[in-house]
């Protein structure tokens, strides 16, 4: 079944508020279809996700919440300060494209 997946990492843009030789990275990807054959929870937290794409795989690494919500699965990384570091949102429909749509939600 195919599934519409969200990806995004940050190390926060903040950081470089505080410290100007700091390198700030971070990665957003949204609405993208996708398959898997495999998945997989790894670790004693924070978790790490891996789902098995016909040519490679989708990874995250530091997930430590998670919430259900009807066919959405949504997965969250966040810092000791409880700031966004990574997510993965999977649901078998498109995600909100806008901030107004998901806070709506």
């Amino acid at each position: 079944m195919p599934l519409y997946v969200h990806v995004e990492t940050t190390n926060g843009a903040y950081a470089t508020h505080n410290d100007p030789d700091f390198h700030n990275a971070g990665m957003f990807i949204r609405n993208v279809v996708i398959e898997y054959s495999i998945g997989q929870i790894k670790g004693d937290g924070p978790y790490r996700v891996g789902l098995k794409l016909d040519h490679g795989w989708l990874y995250v690494e530091g997930l430590t919440d998670y919430e259900q919500h009807g066919d959405q699965l949504l997965l969250a990384g966040h810092d000791r300060l409880g700031r966004l570091a990574c997510a993965l949102h999977l649901d078998i429909k498109p995600l909100p494209q806008g901030a107004s749509e998901v806070e709506s939600q």
